[in-house]
């Protein structure tokens, strides 16, 4: 990768965004970030049983120093803090494994057994997070496991934990919020492709870890890349107030539903006084709607729960802890924190929409919202991962949709197309590189940027204007406070220099694909279905899944993929009776299911599933 462009514009850069930090003199993140430390792991490299590394401990190792030129020093401040690694105590019986992963493993020492919430993104760090526990505390089984939320960071290393067969057994409780599952599984399916692929943007998994690289992803610092997992909740948490006593552990639950998840719980412990905000509360203020792609989230609803938090627990906690960062000590401290943190997402939401109201549009609203100074200063409140200009487009995206009522959006042209006729109106490529230049020259990058896309929009094989872009995506980079938004500031440089990563098709974990219900699994090859291989023609067929007790109708017609379950008579043009597992084999892996068929043309599913295009997996984003 080419090294940044440093000093004075950059300083440049800094000085056109109007940044400014809150006191770097404040100490306090540190102290808790610090607080409790009581070791890590003596091998920094987590390896895969392949031999693969899928964690190095050291990675980060760089972020101990002064703040270059080329990272804005407060997301430089935040990443050391992030990068701190190892068993932490919160509490009696309480500590947190931090730094392994993206987000927090949390240990609480039962009557018999470890509680653990949160096991983390891949079974290779969770293994190694629990190694750690037991080495450092003594050896326990793990005899629950609790799901905050239904994203990957916080389940997918389930199977590094605990063993399916203990669960299966009732030796180990799976406890989660009510829709755990489906929204688990959901994000995964219908738009996972598309997802994964603005992921690598969004975390930065394809920069090298460096000052002129990636240096964090705000609320940790990367996302580990072993191998993920799934087991199913044992149990569901359907209400708010619900309590259980867990290995003699009481516990409190709280739902917040449509916050940062669609599926999501706060957690209280009245006998240690601790509450585990999930990840409804962090260090940095969170994504409305993340850059990877997901539906919008509720900013209301996420400020509503969390005024519900304090009203249950902020009188009576001691210890906050969160599945991101670091805890908070103090009662004074927790009240002050939970108060502003909520007040940053109900200012945000009511001033978005204020402004909507006003007739402003979203990139209007984004140029001029502003957090007051009493939010603004803390840093928890700043954007390290969301951000306000992001988040407010989100609140716009939520009531109004994309569009903006101005009639000439109603039948826009194709970005390439559009810019052609944008570049020839200018003058050509030539005169609108030299104002780009210019712009350039000058640090307005957010100018030059627009000029330069419209000439790769255009031709992508202007070297010229993709370089001099690919300068300014980096230094817009460099400047930037937001973890992601560097990301994909340096991945978009990286890919006008080096073309789109070379991907192959992600068909997701096993572990996902094999607890998809069988709908969401036909969803996914409703979205596959490629009229251009269709071309009319019709098929209609059942599955008949024994080992699940489940009958389905799937049919192709008009070019579109239908599916019934439990249908009651009416033809078709054959049946297949297969374990599920079968079927997945044959549907995600080609083999031949001919064989399966027990009346009727064998040769009908082969052919449905010919008319199925798998996703592009490494499509252009910066070029078309």
């Amino acid at each position: 990768m080419h090294r940044l462009i440093i000093g004075a514009a950059i300083a440049a850069a800094l000085a056109a965004q109007a940044w400014a930090a809150p006191d770097f003199g404040d100490r306090r993140d540190a102290a808790f970030a610090e607080r409790g430390f009581v070791g890590t792991r003596a091998d920094p490299k987590i390896v895969a049983a392949d031999g693969r590394v899928v964690w190095d401990l050291a990675a980060y190792d760089f972020l101990k120093g002064p703040a270059p030129a080329s990272v804005n020093p407060s997301l430089w401040r935040q990443s050391g803090l992030l990068a701190k690694h190892g068993l932490f105590k919160v509490a009696e019986g309480v500590w947190q494994v931090r730094g392994f992963d993206a987000a927090n493993a949390t240990f609480i020492a039962g009557r018999t057994g470890w509680i653990v919430i949160d096991p983390l993104t891949a079974t290779e760090t969770a293994r190694a997070a629990l190694d750690l526990a037991n080495g450092k505390l003594g050896a326990r089984p793990v005899v629950a496991l609790i799901y905050t939320h239904s994203h990957a960071d916080h389940f997918g290393g389930a199977r590094g934990m605990v063993a399916q067969a203990d669960v299966d057994a009732g030796k180990v409780q799976v406890i989660a919020p009510a829709g755990f599952l489906e929204h688990a599984v959901s994000e995964n399916v219908i738009a996972g492709p598309a997802m994964s692929r603005r992921a690598n943007f969004q975390f930065g998994i394809t920069l090298p870890k460096g000052p002129n690289g990636q240096v964090s992803i705000g609320i940790g610092t990367a996302v580990a890349s072993g191998t993920q997992s799934l087991i199913p909740p044992t149990l569901d948490i359907v209400k708010s107030g619900q309590t259980l006593t867990v290995d003699g552990v009481r516990i409190e639950f709280q739902l917040t539903p449509a916050t940062e998840a669609p599926a999501e719980m706060n957690l209280y412990f009245p006998d240690l006084k601790l509450l585990d905000l999930a990840e409804n509360a962090n260090a940095t203020q969170h994504n409305v709607l993340t850059p990877r792609g997901a539906l919008v989230r509720d900013s209301k609803a996420w400020a509503d729960y969390l005024s519900e938090s304090i009203a249950l627990y902020g009188g009576r906690t001691d210890i906050l802890m969160t599945s991101h960062a670091w805890p908070r000590f103090g009662r004074a401290e927790i009240g002050d924190y939970l108060e502003k943190h909520r007040d940053a997402y109900k200012y945000l939401h009511d001033q978005s929409v204020r402004l909507m109201n006003d007739g402003l549009l979203p990139a209007e609203i984004a140029g001029r919202l502003k957090l007051p100074p009493a939010l603004d200063d803390e840093w928890y409140n700043r954007g390290y991962y969301g951000t306000l200009s992001f988040n407010s487009r989100a609140v716009y995206q939520r009531y109004m949709g994309w569009y903006d009522a101005n009639p000439v959006h109603l039948d826009p042209l194709e970005p390439a197309d559009e810019a052609v006729r944008y570049v020839a109106m200018m003058g050509g490529a030539a005169k609108v590189l030299a104002a780009a230049q210019a712009a350039y020259d000058e640090s307005d990058d957010r100018w030059a940027g627009e000029l330069l896309n419209r000439i790769v929009m255009a031709d992508a094989s202007n070297a010229a204007a993709r370089e001099l872009l690919a300068k300014t995506y980096e230094r817009q980079g460099a400047a930037a406070e937001s973890a992601i938004w560097r990301n994909m500031y340096l991945t978009g440089a990286s890919e006008l220099r080096n073309g789109p990563p070379r991907l192959g098709v992600q068909a997701g974990s096993l572990e996902v694909v094999r607890n998809t219900p069988t709908p969401m699994l036909l969803d996914l090859f409703s979205v596959r279905l490629d009229p251009a291989k269709s071309k009319g023609a019709a098929v209609s067929l059942d599955l008949v899944f024994p080992d699940r007790q489940e009958r389905f109708r799937v049919a192709v017609k008009h070019d579109v993929l239908t599916y019934e379950a439990d249908p009651k008579g009416g033809r078709t043009d054959a049946v297949y009776t297969l374990p599920r597992a079968q079927f997945l084999a044959g549907a995600l892996q080609g083999a031949d299911l001919s064989a399966s068929a027990t009346s009727g043309d064998r040769a009908a599913l082969g052919r449905l599933l010919s008319w199925l295009t798998p996703p592009r997996p490494g499509f252009p984003i910066v070029t078309r």
